[in-house]
């Protein structure tokens, strides 16, 4: 996390946690010739996120960085949910969604494959498990994963 990102999160999780929200990620970064703060935001007791929650994030988190003036760039401001196939970046997102299918691509192959799709088993140290097969599980260290998403089931 970038030291704009940590000044960013310190300010927003107060927030948050007065409306009974967690934040589930932030991205700081320049995109074209803008810069874009995109927070992720969710709510882990009592259901999801909604357009009102969004928008009174998007609020009050606007006015508390105008009184911190530390951003030094001109940027635009989204809060979302994650949404249902959200990214899993954190070790407690593997833990949480404990018996959900997920995708799993990693930098470094794992028996030649990069990418794996299976049941989440939760998270043991700083590997991920996970069930590829039925009473097959692999360990996959944290280090190794570029992308962890939720898969959609319907």
């Amino acid at each position: 996390m970038s030291e704009a990102e940590e000044k960013i999160r310190q300010v927003l999780e107060p927030i948050l946690t007065s409306m009974g929200l967690d934040l589930w990620d932030l991205e700081f970064q320049k995109s074209g010739p803008k810069w874009l703060l995109r927070v992720y935001i969710d709510r882990e007791i009592g259901g999801g996120v909604t357009l009102s929650d969004c928008e009174r994030v998007s609020r009050d988190l606007s006015a508390a960085l105008d009184v911190e003036d530390f951003i030094q760039h001109a940027y635009t401001l989204e809060v979302s949910s994650p949404g249902l196939d959200r990214a899993l970046t954190k070790p407690e997102h593997f833990q949480r969604f404990s018996g959900s299918t997920v995708r799993i691509k990693t930098y470094q192959p794992i028996n030649k494959e990069k990418v794996f799709k299976g049941k989440l088993r939760g998270i043991l140290d700083t590997f991920v498990k996970l069930e590829v097969t039925e009473g097959e599980i692999m360990a996959i260290p944290l280090s190794n994963i570029a992308k962890a998403q939720l898969e959609v089931e319907f």
